[in-house]
């Protein structure tokens, strides 16, 4: 071996960004496989490498054995050892030598582990980065899903992860958002999505220095893909406004991230400890002229003006829906007219006090199906089929659900006895 083995094993170093000690490594555990592969013998091999002359040796460790006495029995080498008469001698050895089989045995061990090294890179690399967003560019699809190039890694984008209606294009150059990196039997497959609604948040965080920062938070996302999304935010500045941060001089922040998600509409609205005004905001554009809330059970009755009601509902239901998902409560919007004709009975909690100006108790907490999904390591989809086969409204991975339903799901996936029957209807409703 001379400095050319060198040479390739540095343009190899290059190319597929593997450290030269795991390459030399790599090349002495083939050359062994060979040499007893020829020689059938188990003695140690190594590599003896001097950068500085620009040569390679292979060397390999042969036993000394002592002189024994004719008529006596030679010790084995364990014994030898063990009595500090055993020696090694080192001598190069030729590769030349080696045959056809042997070489051909330690290319393919070489090949074999650079393989390993290149999937383990990968791993590490990406295993690290779950939740972040990157630049992928789109090479390929097949009827359900689209592949795309990650740098020298691939990534799966799945039909139930794509925005739909959305094209993906032979080159195009998409951000996605990193769900996961399993381990598989070839190169490790790293699964995003263009639905996750922390997408949306890494995308102002990129967009919006105020929110990168940490001056602007995001406190929730609700979202529909590929239609609308809808995002409280709160300034821990007093002199920074959170929304016209996010909206930028001409709309042009968020116009950016728009842009990005194919022209899906994003709805910025001011996040409020007062759920009352918190709900105000949240059915933006619409203009709601009363809120009741019972926070007995995190629902709110919300009356409307006649000319905001359809508004406020949205097409199809989606305004509302948004609106809940975004606030965690059930929202029921009534007109003005409607609220005249017919008055419902609150709740005695509600009937006996006025509404508090101040901040209301925190409601019970509701987890998202995917952060639940994450916890229990599942597909989200597969939460959403379990809880649709039980007759429960969900949507997508974005609904949420009450602390109840959660725990008889960890249940139900650890081999608990419980159903999620159990639950009275009160505690298994749903906000889409």
């Amino acid at each position: 071996m001379n400095g050319e083995f060198l040479e390739a094993l540095e343009q190899l170093q290059k190319e597929k960004d593997i450290p030269m000690a795991a390459l030399l490594q790599t090349v002495e555990a083939a050359m062994a496989s060979a040499y007893r592969k020829h020689y059938g013998s188990s003695e140690d091999v190594r590599l003896l490498v001097d950068p500085a002359a620009r040569t390679v040796k292979l060397l390999v460790r042969k036993p000394i054995l002592p002189e024994v006495p004719e008529g006596e029995e030679m010790p084995s080498l364990e014994e030898l050892e063990e009595l500090g008469l055993l020696k090694y001698e080192e001598r190069e050895l030729d590769t030349a030598e080696f045959g056809r089989i042997a070489a051909q045995t330690a290319k393919q061990v070489v090949m074999q582990r650079i393989r390993e090294a290149e999937r383990e890179i990968v791993y590490d690399e990406f295993s690290h980065r779950v939740g972040e967003v990157v630049t992928a560019e789109v090479q390929r699809k097949d009827a359900r899903n689209v592949f795309l190039a990650l740098g020298r890694a691939e990534a799966l984008l799945p039909a139930h992860e794509q925005i739909p209606g959305e094209p993906y294009r032979f080159n195009d150059r998409l951000k996605v958002y990193i769900l996961e990196v399993r381990k598989t039997t070839k190169t490790p497959q790293i699964v995003v999505s263009r639905t996750h609604p922390a997408l949306v948040t890494r995308l102002f965080e990129l967009e919006v220095p105020e929110v990168f920062d940490g001056i602007v938070e995001i406190k929730s996302v609700a979202r529909e893909p590929g239609a609308r999304s809808k995002v409280a935010v709160l300034s821990k500045d007093p002199q920074i406004d959170a929304v016209g941060a996010c909206v930028g001089h001409r709309g042009a922040r968020v116009q950016a991230i728009v842009d990005e998600l194919r022209g899906e509409k994003i709805d910025i609205v001011r996040y409020n400890a007062d759920i009352v005004e918190y709900l105000k905001s949240a059915l933006s554009p619409a203009r709601v002229s009363t809120v009741l809330p019972n926070p007995a059970d995190q629902s709110a009755l919300v009356i409307a003006p006649d000319s905001q009601l359809s508004l406020a509902i949205g097409r199809r239901g989606q305004n509302v829906r948004l609106a809940a998902q975004l606030t965690g409560w059930r929202i029921d919007i009534r007109s003005e007219s409607q609220w005249a004709e017919q008055p419902e009975v609150l709740p005695a909690a509600a009937a006996q006090a006025p509404i508090p100006e101040e901040a209301p108790a925190a409601p019970a907490k509701r987890l998202r199906i995917y952060e639940l999904a994450k916890e229990l390591e599942v597909e989200s989809k597969d939460l959403v089929e379990i809880l649709q086969e039980e007759g429960i409204e969900v949507t997508s991975h974005s609904s949420t659900v009450s602390e109840e339903v959660a725990t008889m799901l960890r249940e139900l996936l650890s081999g608990g006895e419980g159903t999620l029957d159990e639950l009275e209807a009160g505690e298994l409703a749903v906000d889409d």
